[in-house]
This record gives C-alpha cells, structure tokens and sequence, in this order.
C-alpha cells in the first residue's frame, strides 16, 4: 500500500512583471532580495513591497550586457559591497560584477569564447564561471587566474559544495567533482546533457537533464533517488530544507517533488526556465512569458483571488493558442460566420472553431446548405514529430518531402505511426514508379522521422519482380549510384555566396572629391590630398566599376590599386568610407580582386591594415558598414579564401565589438558575412570556426529588435551549419529550440519557414 505524502498545495502569492522577454534566472540575494536575469539583456532586483507581506517592487534595473543574459550569483554584504554584489553571465561571453547599492557594473570579465553558462563564488570571493567553450575560469578582482578545460564539450552549470569543491554538469551528460582543476570523481547515468544543479544540504547533490529526469547523488557518484515526471527537457533543480525539491522544465511545468514522488506540478503559459526556493519556503519560478511568479504555501502570503483568476485566463488562453485540431492552429480557424459564405463545390470541407474545439462541414450543393460532420480529433501531439497533415483530401500522421535526387521532382509520402511501414514503401515505390530496391531505404527514412525505432524488420519480403530478398544489415541495398530517399529543407543548407553587388558610383566619386578638396586646402593635411593626375586616375577607376557590361574587356590595374590603398592608409580615418566603398565594388571586378589580392600576402598585409583603420578604436559607422560589405565581396572569389580563413578570428572578434553600435544596414551586412563564413567553413570543415559562427548568428537570430532580413539570413547561417557542418549538438545546448519556435511563429513568410526547417532538423 502506497503511504501517504504530507504536502499542503503552492498557491500563486504574486507575479513580478517588468522584463520585456524570456526570464532565464533567478538568484536569492539574502534573506530579501530576488535577481532575475533575461534574453532582454538586463538583470532586474526585485525587493518587498513594504506595503505588503506577499508582494515585490522592483528597484534596480542593471544594464551592461549586449546580449541574453543567464546564470546569477550571489556575494553578500562586506566592506567592498555594503548591501552586497550579483554576479552575471552572457550569451555575449563576459561575466560583469554589480555593486547592488549603485547597481554600477564595477568588474568586467572578459575571457570566454563561447555564452557562460554557470557561476559561483568560492569562500576567498573567486568567482567561477563556466561555459559552451569547455573551460572552467577562475577570477579574482576581475582577472582570470586560472582556466582549465573541464570537459570535452560544452560545460552547462558549475555548483560550489559546503566543503569548497566544486561540481560541474555537461554536454557530454556527465557530473565532475572538482577540487581545484583536480577532477576527483566523474558522474555517470544522465542520457542527455546536464543542465542544472542542486545542493541538498546533508545529503547530496541535485542534477536535472535533457533526459527528462531530476536525480539525487552522494558525493561519491551513487544515485539516491531518480524523479521521473517531466516530458521534456528539465532546465534547472532546487531544494529546500524541508526537504522539497523543485524542477523546472520545457513543458511548461514546475514540478514539486517529496520524497522522490511529484507532489504538485505548476502550469505556466510557457516554458520554465528555472527555479529557486526563498528561505521562508516560497519558490520562485522563472518562464519565457517574461514574468517571474512566486508561490507559497501559506495562505496568508497567497494572493487574491482576482489575480489566482488572471493566471488561469492566461494559462488557458495559452493552451488555446497551442491547442490543433487536425494540424491546424485552433486560432487560426474561422469562426461560425465562415458559413454564412457557399461552398464553391459539393462536398468541399470547411473546418470552422466553435467554442475550443474545431468542427467539420461538407457543403451540400443540393441543398445549398453546410452539413455538419463532426468535431475534428486533435493530430499527434508536438513530440510525435510534424502535425497531422492533409494529402489528398485524407489526414495523416506524417506527409513527407522525399528528395529522391537525380534532378527529380519532390515526391509526397503520406503516412500514419499506425500503418505497417513496409507495407507502405511498397504501395509508394510502385506508385512512384520506383525501383523496389529502394523499400529499405524508405522504411529506414518513415522509422528514423517517426521515431518507431523499435519496429521489427519484415525479412520475408521478396521483389515480386526480381525474387530478391529483403535488405540485410551490413549488406548495400541501393543498385550502384542509387540516391536514397532524403529529407528536404526549404532555406537550408546555403549553396553560394552573398554580395553587394550595387553602388551610387556618382555619389561615391563626389563625396571623394569633397574630401580631397578640404585636405588640398588645410596646411597640414595638403601632402596627403591627390593630385590632379591621382583623382583623374580615380574617376577612371570609377568609370570603369560603374559600366559592368564591360567587365570581361576593361582592366583595373595595379597602379589603380596601389592608388587606393595608397589614399586608405594616409587619409584620415572619419574619410576614408568612400574609398572603402570603391575597394568593395573594385572586388567584383576580375581584375580588380587579382591585383587586390596581392596586397592580402606574407608579412606586408595591407588589407588587413585597412581592416584594422576601419573597424578598431573610436569607430566610424559609415568606415564600419562599407568594410563589412568589402569583405561580404571578398567571397565571391577563391583567391581570397585564405585570407578570410586566416583572419576569421580577428574579423569576427572586431566587428562583435563594433555591434552594439550597428545601425540597421550595418546589422544586415553583418548576417550576410556571417552566412557567406557558414558556407566557407562547412567546406573547409573547420568545426571551432563554425561554433564562432553559430554563436554569432545565434546572438543576431534571438534578437528581437532585428530586421526581418538580418534575422532571416542569421537564421540561415545556423541551420546551414547544423545540417552541413558539425555543431548541431552545439546548437541545441545553445537553446536553438526557442530560437526555431519563436521564428516558426513569425508573420513574415520566410521567418517562419526556416524555422521549420530548424525544427525539423533538431527533430532528426
């Protein structure tokens, strides 16, 4: 007989609103305050309303990051910090140091390569942080004094223990114990990556999983209790000393756990990212709605019941909002008025919402009239894969895209989860008009897309054609140069480069000419300024950009060249953006880029120096957009693919500078040179290369203030390398699941698609 759990119920005591996006983490600064950080790229104190004994205000706003911001920490009061200092960490790779009282940023650390997914403070004030580049820092008074690789992958949370050691969780789904950069015991029984961390005080350790779990450890790598409940990812774990314990999660729940069984489970409208308990024995949850709630289980401190109301209507109004009838979004269907219009053919289906649930009509042309059919049962569920879709006036599980190759057309395979899949690659390859050789392939792509890895072969299949058996593993099932049957994607991968190919030629040479004109006439600058037969050279220059009909006949010299660089590199920096301008267009030309190119050699890289004016130190916009254009150009010839390879690095890390002050045709250019680097180092198969590039592309994707066209070719960038280069795994410890449903949501068209298109991936 199963024994009875003592647990009074969490009740909502109040919402904290005031971030503008997802909130990523809480910290419990003492006994009063709690710090929540954002992808809004703030973190927010929160204090309690004096004027009451369940509600918080919030009175500081802490500004500095420039992009999401995650993991918190706590340093309490001291002589340095008279009300105490958070530490936070970045998807913009720094770990800033806060002084609670000024809410002033007083230490910035600077060292990672990738987001810093973790932090902690040691007894003597260190601060250890860890990230998606592997590595373990240590800082003190804002230097790192020590780094080490911790794991092989991506290190996703550290913990400090009572006894001063630390412990880590990772990509590669293992816990280490440290003590100093000694590993004294690695933990293993995750299936999936580990995200969060918990002390249990006297007991142990606390891990949640993308495996769906939360489990209890000693010290010494024994598991004390498993909790199975959620179903989906599990983001983060807390304990309190009544000996609750709490788990945040992907599936929209906060689940309360007792003794190893789910007491509770909290819906929120959306998914929770994390979780703490205050001192007093209220928990704090933290969702991707923006808001930060608290609940309680004494009723003193619960709220009204006005408010309790308002977060049911949310939480409904949120399942209404995900809720499908028949793959198709319940609020996207059209109201009872949709009948007032006829049919336009008999037996047409029209799908309409009534109340929460979507109802079917056929038009009865006899009649004139829509005759009922009956309410539309909900497809399978967003973990079944793709929604149930119409083919063919019927509704599946499943409606493939099949790329068979060859140049042939895409073909659609219908299926459902409950048909026999042998069955149905026959009926479609002979449909098809396919080779039967084909069969095992199909069946392997419907099992690995629908998730039925368990199926068990048919080996009794023989081609009725040809008597041949069915495929044996270890034995080639395709005739020689057969393509198998393959997913296809709409945006993805990227084939090609991107340019800027267009340019106001006669406002380039004007500006030129004004520029020229106010050095000839100052004293100290006239040495610099061109000579007549320079800027005749110049307007020849341009003449010939500008008449691109011609470009297999006319000639840029290297005396055009050397012009060029020449005016680069002895102009002052706030004029130099037109002839950036004409470098960018000088690319395209084939001459051009030839002579250009020697210029990028050995020890005397000019351009490269150019680069440096252009982009370092105190920056000018137009200098800023007209180099990155240059570059995006450089792609369009394999002559300069060493250079860009060689100084990718230098490149990125400039411009990631240079970004918070980008305007909108600066943020576009920057996608589009990030796209042409995706495609050039999938072909170079430079993995630390790509992880620089997804970072980047994922700092643009989740910015909500972006274009449509920067984020759109960010968007790109990422899928391209996830299907084509070697970071996909990366990219989904980089959150990239938020990132593809948020796009998938989008109004605009192609937003969307390439969402979808990510979503699937991450689903194969």
């Amino acid at each position: 007989m199963e024994m009875e759990v003592d647990f009074s119920e969490f009740r909502l005591s109040c919402v904290l609103r005031g971030h503008e996006d997802d909130v990523r983490g809480i910290c419990i600064c003492g006994e009063s305050l709690i710090a929540t950080s954002s992808r809004d790229r703030t973190v927010r104190i929160w204090a309690p309303d004096s004027e009451s004994n369940s509600k918080y205000i919030q009175s500081k706003t802490l500004i500095g990051h420039t992009s999401f911001v995650g993991p918190l920490a706590w340093i309490p009061p001291s002589d340095r910090f008279a009300e105490g200092a958070i530490v936070s960490g970045g998807m913009d790779t720094q770990v800033l140091l806060w002084d609670v009282r000024t809410g002033e940023v007083v230490e910035t650390m600077k060292g990672h390569q990738y987001q810093v997914t973790g932090l902690a403070v040691d007894d003597n004030g260190d601060v250890i942080s860890s990230s998606m580049d592997c590595t373990l820092r240590r800082w003190r008074k804002g230097q790192a004094v020590e780094v080490w690789e911790a794991h092989k992958v991506a290190v996703q949370t550290v913990l400090k223990i009572s006894s001063g050691e630390f412990v880590t969780g990772s990509s590669d789904s293992t816990m280490k114990l440290w003590r100093g950069r000694t590993c004294l015991h690695t933990f293993v029984g995750h299936s999936d990556t580990v995200r969060g961390l918990a002390l249990m005080p006297g007991v142990g350790i606390l891990s949640a999983s993308h495996d769906c779990s939360v489990k209890l450890w000693t010290l010494t790598g024994q598991v004390l209790m498993e909790m199975i409940g959620h179903s989906s990812l599990v983001y983060s774990v807390a304990s309190h000393s009544s000996g609750l314990i709490a788990s945040a999660s992907e599936d929209c729940s906060l689940k309360i756990w007792k003794d190893g069984k789910c007491v509770q489970s909290i819906e929120h409208p959306g998914c929770v990212w994390d979780a703490k308990f205050l001192e007093n024995g209220d928990l704090v949850s933290a969702c991707s709605d923006g808001s930060v709630r608290v609940w309680t289980r004494e009723p003193t401190r619960a709220t009204d019941p006005f408010e309790t109301q308002a977060h049911l209507d949310m939480l409904s109004q949120y399942k209404l909002s995900r809720k499908t009838v028949g793959g198709l979004k319940l609020t996207d269907l059209p109201g009872l008025e949709a009948l007032q219009t006829p049919g336009n053919n008999d037996g047409q289906t029209l799908i309409v919402r009534e109340g929460d649930n979507g109802v079917a009509y056929s038009w009865n042309a006899r009649e004139s009239q829509w005759d009922k059919i009956g309410e539309v049962v909900d497809g399978p569920g967003e973990a079944g894969g793709q929604q149930g879709q119409l083919y063919n006036g019927t509704r599946y599980d499943y409606v493939f895209d099949v790329d068979i190759g060859d140049g042939e057309p895409i073909r659609k395979l219908p299926y459902n989860t409950s048909d026999n899949p042998y069955d149905v690659a026959d009926k479609w390859l002979i449909r098809e008009n396919l080779p039967l050789t084909y069969r095992e392939q199909v069946v392997e792509f419907i099992l690995q897309n629908t998730g039925q890895k368990s199926f068990i072969p048919d080996p009794s299949f023989r081609d009725p054609y040809t008597g041949a058996n069915a495929y044996v593993p270890g034995q080639s099932s395709l005739s020689s140069g057969s393509v198998a049957p393959k997913l296809t994607y709409k945006h993805i991968p990227k084939k090609g480069m991107l340019l800027f190919d267009t340019a106001q030629f006669d406002g380039i040479l004007k500006k030129i000419s004004e520029f020229n004109t106010t050095l000839a006439s100052d004293t100290d600058q006239k040495v610099v300024s061109m000579s007549e037969t320079e800027f005749a050279r110049l307007s020849g220059i341009i003449k010939v950009l500008k008449d691109t009909s011609h470009y297999h006949a006319s000639t840029i010299s290297d005396a055009d060249i050397s012009l060029l660089i020449k005016i680069l590199k002895s102009w002052p920096a706030n004029m130099i953006f037109p002839v950036i301008d004409t470098i960018r267009m000088t690319v395209l030309h084939p001459d051009g880029a030839t002579s250009l190119q020697k210029y990028a050699e050995g020890q005397n890289d000019l351009l490269k120096e150019v680069f440096e004016k252009a982009v370092v130190g105190p920056t000018q916009p137009a200098n800023v957009l007209t180099m990155i254009r240059a570059i995006t150009n450089l792609f369009r010839h394999s002559c300069f693919k060493n250079w860009l390879h060689s100084r990718f690095s230098e490149i990125l890390d400039a411009l990631s500078t240079c970004r918070p002050a980008f305007n909108k045709n600066a943020h576009l250019a920057f996608s589009t040179l990030l796209l042409n680097y995706s495609v050039l180092l999938i072909e170079l198969k430079d993995k630390e290369g790509q992880s620089q590039v997804l970072s980047a592309a994922l700092e643009i994707a989740e910015d909500g203030s972006q274009d449509v066209d920067s984020k759109y070719r960010a968007l790109v960038a990422i899928g391209s390398l996830m299907l084509a280069g070697e970071v996909k795994s990366i990219a989904i410890d980089f959150d990239v699941q938020s990132i593809a449903k948020d796009a998938k949501s989008s109004k605009d068209a192609k937003i969307s698609e390439i969402g979808a298109d990510i979503e699937l991936l991450i689903n194969n």
